[in-house]
């Protein structure tokens, strides 16, 4: 899907990156299409491999640019043009920074203006509502007071957005609540610490929410880093709720009051999460799992499981285990 958010630079070939990262350059000096992760990278875009968690991405990718470390290199096939490095995740932004020179730029958007409802079909509103250029809202639907909708978001028919929610960087599917407070594709929590200064990550994702979803007051939804954050038709989010950038959540889950997903997690379908748990970052939780109140998730869980505690446990030892402290 093209990026309607972020303007690229269509000009990069492989020199301008080899150059970028201080490396020699090549005669083939092809162009660039873009940065992607391995899953949804295609030919001429750049990719990279950091962990041996992405191993089968890494075999099925299509990206013939690989960035990687020494300790990875020989892992990723031969046929594959590798760029080495000493840092995989700090060359990705600076490439990241060069293919989209504004995407460090979360500023709020300078050109909404006051919303003329008469643009849109049988659309209710309330009082000092802001949009963007390019907002594209569906069929009855309605928006609280004090809401800004920055450019080229689309919201699908039907949907009910609260008063003071912050939308940008977001595709809405049909039928869905955003309620009071909300706060949707702001950028990710993602930077390096460095000996002068921490140094931050571009985010160039954003954040695509299904069909039937209900997002509740005070949430915060980072967009996506290379991939976008995504929640699942029919999922419903308690207040307080923080979901990370590239978070994937599933079909019609249920995730309760003040729970966190890390970065790039991903859930699956029919999900029960309970209040002040918290999931760590990079692992699965599979479909028709349940994790109970004030768990902490640090490893993956398979499908059908019911989990508690910290580290998070099958509910059967946690409850032998708390008897026998008892």
């Amino acid at each position: 899907m093209e990026n309607i958010f972020f303007k690229k630079k269509n000009s990069i070939r492989i020199n301008d990156i080899l150059t970028l990262l201080n490396k020699k350059k090549q005669k083939n000096n092809y162009k660039i299409n873009d940065i992607k992760e391995l899953d949804n990278a295609k030919k001429n875009d750049v990719s990279f491999f950091n962990s041996i968690n992405y191993l089968n991405s890494l075999k099925i990718t299509k990206s013939n640019l690989i960035i990687t470390s020494k300790k990875f290199k020989y892992i990723v096939p031969l046929k594959k043009n590798i760029i080495q490095v000493d840092n995989v995740l700090l060359s990705v932004a600076r490439v990241t920074s060069l293919l989209y020179p504004n995407a460090l730029n979360d500023n709020f958007d300078s050109e909404v203006k006051t919303i003329d409802k008469k643009k849109f079909a049988r659309l209710k509103v309330g009082n000092n509502i802001l949009l963007g250029k390019n907002v594209k809202i569906g069929k009855d639907c309605t928006i609280g007071h004090n809401t800004i909708i920055e450019k080229n978001v689309v919201i699908g028919n039907f949907c009910n957005i609260g008063s003071n929610v912050i939308i940008k960087n977001c595709i809405i599917g049909n039928n869905t609540n955003i309620l009071d407070g909300a706060i949707i594709g702001k950028k990710g929590f993602g930077f390096f610490p460095d000996k002068a200064k921490n140094i931050r990550y571009p985010h160039v994702g954003a954040v695509i929410i299904g069909k039937n979803v209900e997002i509740g007051c005070n949430n915060t939804i980072d967009r996506g880093s290379l991939s976008n954050t995504v929640i699942g038709d029919g999922t419903f989010l308690d207040n307080q709720v923080h979901i990370a950038h590239n978070v994937k959540i599933g079909k019609n889950c249920i995730i309760t009051g003040q729970v966190g997903f890390a970065g790039s997690s991903s859930i699956g379908n029919k999900v029960m999460i309970g209040g002040q748990a918290g999931i760590s970052g990079h692992i699965n939780v599979g479909d028709n799992v349940q994790i109970g109140g004030g768990s902490g998730v640090i490893k993956n869980v398979p499908p059908n499981s019911k989990v508690m505690g910290y580290p998070a446990k099958s509910i059967r030892k946690f409850l032998k285990d708390n008897k026998l402290n008892d």
